[in-house]
């Protein structure tokens, strides 16, 4: 049967608008709350003093419009327009909590019920309804508190939470699979146990979660798409939901617990020593302080057993964390967000990323996500230009490329020596178009003081050999120009020292560290760019490269990276660091 994307989009979004005007006329509204909602999302008091300010930064567009509400402005793209109808900025006026940002927040609710309450706006999609429930709920004390004429209309606030939480019961399953549904359905699960009136709706949801847990939540405790902030995202929505239904005296079905039991670990192995997820697939480093409070709301204590989690490996000792990429990248719709980063890997020592990946360029333009999902932008090997998977055709109405042609094959192993431990890795990204195998080996000391590393390129078969021939002769017998990358965050401050022979890297807390390598290949300090999602744009950094030619079916390339002085007991890794900073931009005074 042929499929029409565009055609099926428009009937969606039609669906959803015929939906949620049936869900407004339908009978009878609540009136209240069945009991008082505890706020459980947590905000940024930067980003809600910048709210309330009238700086409006979403998905890396900023519109400073003082004067002005967020729907009187218009919105740069989609995804600026969906992270202001989803309402997650409700959190961050809450967590000031003062009376300019109440009255903010209500004023800014109230104009949204006023003009988009009927139906309208991108904000009727299960998704985005059901984050704005959450939000609303949560919220529902400091935004119904006042008196007089600014005082919200808790009649058209009840009427409107009526509405959303009949629409979501009929459309949280045209929600996609993943992160969507996760929310679409934690959303009616708060909305049925809280709202007088509408407890029927909450137990189709509760089991439609638990059979999303199911079949989204692998038995690594990992998503489909490998998206490591996702999976918080995803465990987030988890214990919220557990936490709802416990506060209702309401059991939660085995499948969600479970679910949360097999995440938990998972979310450990894949933070660093300095709390932050590794930047993976599309993921950023996670909101400040929801790793932690996730984890704790979990009650879940356990770690991981050795070996992968969600196609992971990290190697952890002393105040070094390493972070492998260790599995074949997402395929099909869960490589929508996928990188080509196959075998790169993080660094991080206490409380100081060293080694990272450039991260998402989404929220920049299609010309940075294409760059940042490219194997150069990962720490670790690419070929002559090429990399390890590729980008399909756009899609023709979202403009998404998935991941294609990328490793189907990559063997691990992680195994612990008498001063350390050794990862073991390798991936067939390469085979068909050069015939060379890429394999990787990461040692690190028992006191996270020094990694010694290994890369490698091989034809090891004899089709591999006769196909690195003919890839040979393209060049003249030039050889194959590869590079090894290694990504350094903005705050290091790198030199190249020993005559060319090596860089040192000194990190803000005083360590210095110093990358080495063999020989064999030329060693340059190039410029960089370190991609965060809630900055306005690239932030400068710099790059270690390791250049060099595979003349041979075996090509092999050694390096280290040691530390070479002690992090001092100072200041900057006792306390946080100035919270302002995390914004991406002045907070006016």
């Amino acid at each position: 049967m042929i499929q029409f994307p565009q055609l099926n989009a428009q009937r969606t979004r039609l669906l959803n608008r015929l939906h949620a005007r049936m869900a407004g006329r339908a009978q009878g509204q609540v009136r209240g709350f069945v009991s008082s909602p505890e706020p459980r999302t947590i905000g940024s008091f930067a980003r809600g003093r910048q709210l309330a300010a009238g700086n409006f930064l979403f998905a890396g567009s900023l519109i400073t419009a003082p004067q002005r509400t967020p729907w009187e402005i218009e919105a740069p793209d989609s995804a600026f327009a969906e992270a202001l109808h989803g309402f997650a900025w409700l959190d961050d006026l809450a967590a000031v909590g003062d009376q300019i940002s109440r009255r903010a927040a209500q004023k800014w609710l109230w104009q949204w019920i006023s003009l988009y309450g009927t139906g309208r706006g991108v904000g009727w999609s299960p998704d985005l309804t059901g984050r704005r429930l959450i939000r609303w709920i949560n919220h529902a004390l400091f935004m119904l508190h006042g008196s007089g004429q600014n005082a919200p209309d808790s009649e058209a606030f009840y009427r409107s939470l009526t509405q959303q939480t009949r629409f979501l019961s009929k459309r949280w399953h045209a929600a996609a699979p993943g992160l969507a549904r996760f929310e679409a359905l934690t959303g009616l699960i708060y909305a049925g146990l809280s709202l007088e009136g509408l407890e029927s709706l909450a137990d189709p949801a509760i089991r439609a979660l638990a059979r999303e847990c199911e079949s989204q939540i692998d038995a690594q405790g990992g998503l489909p798409t490998r998206n490591p902030e996702e999976l918080l995202d995803v465990f987030t929505l988890l214990t919220w939901a557990a936490a709802a239904l416990s506060d209702a005296g309401r059991g939660t079905p085995k499948a969600h617990l479970d679910a949360i039991e097999r995440i938990a670990p998972t979310l450990r192995t894949l933070r660093h020593a300095d709390g932050g997820l590794a930047r993976f697939h599309g993921g950023g480093r996670g909101a400040e302080g929801w790793l932690d409070h996730a984890l704790a709301s979990s009650g879940v204590r356990s770690m991981q057993p050795t070996g992968l989690s969600m196609g992971y490996a990290r190697l952890s000792a002393g105040r070094t964390s390493l972070i492998v990429d260790a599995s074949p990248p997402p395929g099909g719709s869960a490589s929508a967000n996928a990188h080509a980063s196959t075998l790169a890997f993080e660094l991080t020592s206490g409380r100081r990323p060293l080694i990272v990946n450039c991260g998402s360029g989404s929220s920049f333009g299609i010309d940075w996500r294409r760059a940042g999902r490219a194997t150069p932008s990962h720490s670790t090997l690419s070929l002559g230009g090429y990399s390890s998977a590729r980008l399909d055709t756009p899609d023709r109405r979202t403009g998404i490329e998935a991941l294609i042609d990328g490793p189907t094959h990559v063997p691990v192993e992680i195994t612990q020596l008498n001063d350390g431990l050794k990862f073991q890795g390798g991936h067939n990204g390469y085979v068909l178009t050069h015939g060379l195998t890429h394999a990787r080996t990461l040692e690190l000391t028992y006191d996270g003081r020094a990694v010694a590393g290994e890369d490698m390129l091989l034809a090891m078969e004899d089709v591999e050999k006769r196909r690195f021939d003919r890839a040979l002769d393209r060049t003249q017998l030039k050889g194959l120009r590869f590079e090894v990358r290694f990504h350094l965050h903005p705050e290091v401050d790198a030199t190249i020292d020993l005559g060319g022979a090596a860089v040192s890297m000194a990190l803000k807390s005083g360590e210095i560290w110093v990358f080495r390598h063999d020989g064999t290949t030329a060693l340059t300090l190039e410029a960089g760019a370190y991609l965060e999602t809630t900055r306005l744009k690239p932030r400068g950094s710099s790059q270690i490269v390791l250049t060099g030619r595979a003349i041979n079916p075996a090509t092999r390339v050694r390096w280290s990276l040691s530390k070479a002085q002690e992090t001092a007991i100072g200041v900057r890794d006792l306390e946080r660091d100035d919270p302002y900073l995390d914004t991406g931009f002045e907070i006016e005074d």
